[in-house]
């Protein structure tokens, strides 16, 4: 972990673009199933999960969803129902109309929002499975009114046989139309492509190991995706007020993750960066998880001591982070030079997890320093926007000049005609 002033910290985290032979992998992964379908997403489900399928077992019965009610503990599925209660209410609020303005000359202008027709969601099966996730994917787009969404998972997750009976549980709280049991390269490739077996969709989300992230890169242009999502991080900014046991605490919940996860301090008080450090130590070792978060945060953690809270600012902004927990002793006043950062979490109470899994804002959110331009998941993630232009004779007589001046311009003769066709004649329509 670094510690010392802000000035010499850089946080490098390099994005993950793959090693030639992955590229290579997914390429004949990706190309194979869009050739052969079915068939070589089964074979490639045999070679990688150690799972044999027959088409007619891809799909998740409705018995297995019910049978996995029956594995989980009812209050897990009442606070799955409160969290999904608390997203759709958040996300609703997002929600756009269509809308169009009609001028005195006839002229009618306006954009027609509708919702993807049906989208695909990729759910993990390697080190831990998150059904907080599925929600956050899943509920803006059903609140954005896409009819479909389609879940394809690993048929075996790690440590158990099957799929998690918690992914499926979410799954089915959320809306989810169809379940598939497969992942990998392949899956991300039959949602982009379509098979005999699962219809292609418009969109594919989710989070995933190297393969499924190129994989998702690959159909790019084919479907939309989501993001390539890059590992979790958190950024505490904090004053001399702050409690450095809820700022360890906070930064180890994202320090678990995984070892390129970054749990960063950026304090004006060199007495709470000293505090923090010793809670570090004291609270990794509690964790189930030790030995990834002090990999997390040997390799990427820091504690930065600046000067003013307006360096602080600076570092902050200049990070980007996806989390970012402001604990000082006026956190709004603080609000509105906060630039960029996924989410922001205000004072002492407002833990990330709070965040991660209850309040209602989407945690898929941008990472790696892309909060300087992307967004969380939200509701026009699911939408598509078409324009609306009806022109009456007399708008186009009034504009028609104008219009064949920039068209010749352009050397686009044609445009110009187009428009001056209809002026020769006069006609009513």
């Amino acid at each position: 972990m670094y510690k010392g002033k802000a000035s010499g910290f850089k946080l490098e985290r390099e994005s993950e673009y793959g090693s030639p032979e992955q590229n290579a992998a997914v390429k004949e992964i990706v190309d194979a199933v869009k050739r052969e379908g079915d068939e070589a997403l089964l074979r490639y489900t045999a070679a990688f999960d150690k799972v044999s399928l027959t088409p007619d077992m891809l799909r998740v019965t409705d018995a297995e969803i019910q049978g996995a009610y029956a594995r989980v503990e009812p209050e897990f599925v009442e606070a799955l129902r409160q969290a999904a209660a608390n997203i759709t209410a958040f996300h609703k609020k997002q929600m756009r109309n269509s809308w169009m303005d009609v001028n005195e000359d006839g002229t009618m202008l306006g954009m027609m929002m509708r919702p993807l027709r049906r989208v695909g969601l990729y759910v993990p099966g390697g080190k831990a499975a998150y059904p907080s996730s599925v929600l956050m994917n899943v509920l803006p787009a059903k609140v954005a009114g896409v009819p479909e969404i389609v879940m394809v998972t690993p048929p075996a997750t790690a440590g158990r046989e099957g799929i998690d009976p918690y992914i499926l549980v979410a799954a089915a709280e959320a809306g989810v139309t169809e379940m598939y049991r497969v992942g990998g390269a392949q899956a991300v490739a039959a949602l982009a492509y379509g098979t005999a077996s699962i219809a292609a969709v418009d969109k594919v989300c989710g989070p995933g190991n190297i393969f499924v992230a190129l994989a998702k890169r690959a159909v790019y242009g084919t479907v939309d995706i989501d993001s390539i999502a890059g590992p979790s991080e958190i950024v505490v900014l904090a004053d001399d007020s702050a409690n450095p046991r809820y700022v360890a605490a906070d930064m180890l919940s994202q320090a678990e993750h995984d070892e390129m996860a970054s749990a960063v301090l950026v304090t004006t008080s060199q007495g709470l960066a000293d505090a923090v450090a010793s809670e570090l130590e004291q609270q990794v070792a509690e964790l189930p998880r030790v030995d990834i978060a002090r990999e997390s945060l040997k390799r990427h953690g820091a504690i930065l001591v600046v000067d003013s809270m307006d360096e602080g600012l600076d570092v902050v902004n200049q990070l980007a982070p996806e989390h970012l927990e402001v604990m000082t002793e006026d956190p709004l006043s603080l609000l509105g030079r906060i630039e960029t950062a996924g989410a922001i979490f205000l004072g002492s109470y407002s833990a990330e997890a709070v965040g991660d899994y209850f309040a209602g804002p989407n945690h898929i959110l941008p990472t790696n320093g892309t909060a300087r331009f992307a967004s969380p998941l939200n509701v026009d993630d699911f939408l598509k926007k078409s324009s609306l232009i009806r022109y009456s004779k007399a708008a186009l007589l009034r504009d028609a000049s104008g219009i064949a001046t920039l068209a010749r311009h352009e050397g686009l003769e044609g445009h110009a005609r187009a428009v001056e066709i209809r002026l020769e004649g006069r006609e009513s329509k």
